[in-house]
Order: structure tokens, then C-alpha cells, then sequence
């Protein structure tokens, strides 16, 4: 027998989740009391030993400069989005919609998951599936057939991601990007260009 095996699941039970645990099991029983406390940490303690969730490496790193552009690009689009939703429905002369794929340069979990989240939070377009293996996402987009509508949605797609990856991702993801943008460049154009 592995003398290890019991130290990994102990290493699995974590503080925090316990007292999330614990906190939703008072407020589904409906109270406050000692005795729901208590049986919430045992129901939470044996969740996470059955269940145990797999070891999770997080390579975020927090940029602040990065974060105030993201939210600020996030206020706007966000904005700018509304009105012009609200303006289309009111016109009531909907366009054909489309799904699109647009795959992301970026492949860590965490970058996709968090892009996913950004283009998710603006209204105008949906988020319909994600796609890890590829780290391609696809859009529900309106007025499809309009090309210009639809390769600005994939621009403003690129650019969110562009905003993620340099708020919260690491200097080899940041290298990645720069590199894929050097490389979707047209023949004969370099980065100055």
C-alpha cells in the first residue's frame, strides 16, 4: 500500500472550499444554527474526500495597468453594445444570425476560461460552446450577413483576449501573442509597418 495516497488526499481538503460548502448547506437548510454548522463541515469534509478535485496550477499573474484597460475596455464595449442592441430591436428588422468560430492564440485553461468570461459579459453577441482542445470559441453573432459584422466580431474577440492575456497572463503568453500578430501580418509588412 502507498503510504502517500493518504497525504494527497489531504492535501485535497481545502479550507475555503469547506466553509463555502458549509455556507451553502446553512442557507439550504434555511438557518443559522450549531447544529447545521456543524453538520455542514462533516457533509463538506466527506464531499471533499469522495470527491476529491484534481491539483489546479494557477499561472495568473495580476497587472494592474493591464486591468485598469481591460475594465475600462469592458466599461465601453459594454456600453456601446447596449445602445446599439437596444437600437436594432427597436428598428425590429432583425438580420440573419450566424455561428463563428474564432480560435484563440492563447492555450492555457485559465486565458481561455477568463477571455470566454470577458466576450460572455458584453451583450450583442452569445457565447454558445468552448472548445479546450482547439481554444476556439463560437459566437452567436447577429447580421451575419454583413462580412464587415462578422470579422469585427472575430477583431473584437482578438482584441478582449489581447486585453486578458496582458492583464492576467504570464510573459510566455504575452510573448505568444506578439508573436501570433507578427505572424497574421500580410507578406512584406514587418511590426513597424
Amino acid at each position: 500500500m502507498n503510504a502517500s495516497r493518504p497525504k494527497a488526499r489531504w492535501r485535497r481538503i481545502d479550507l475555503p472550499l469547506i466553509a463555502w460548502l458549509t455556507v451553502i448547506w446553512m442557507l439550504l437548510w434555511s438557518g443559522l444554527t450549531w447544529g447545521n454548522a456543524i453538520s455542514g463541515v462533516v457533509v463538506a469534509i466527506a464531499l471533499c474526500l469522495v470527491f476529491p478535485l484534481p491539483a489546479v496550477e494557477l499561472d495568473l499573474r495580476l497587472r494592474p495597468i493591464g486591468i485598469v484597460r481591460l475594465a475600462g475596455y469592458l466599461l465601453y464595449d459594454m456600453t456601446s453594445s447596449t445602445v446599439t442592441v437596444t437600437w436594432q430591436t427597436l428598428r425590429a428588422r432583425p438580420g440573419p444570425s450566424a455561428v463563428i468560430a474564432v480560435p484563440l492564440r492563447c492555450r492555457t485553461d485559465l486565458m481561455i476560461a477568463a477571455t470566454s468570461v470577458a466576450v460572455s459579459s458584453v451583450p450583442g453577441g452569445a457565447l454558445v460552446e468552448v472548445n479546450g482542445a482547439t481554444a476556439t470559441l463560437f459566437l452567436h453573432v447577429s447580421h451575419a450577413d454583413d462580412p464587415k459584422a462578422v470579422e469585427r466580431a472575430r477583431v473584437d474577440v482578438r482584441r478582449l483576449e489581447n486585453l486578458v492575456v496582458r492583464a492576467f497572463g504570464t510573459r510566455e503568453e504575452i510573448d505568444r501573442l506578439a508573436q501570433a500578430a507578427t505572424d497574421e501580418l500580410p507578406e512584406g509588412k514587418g511590426p513597424e509597418a
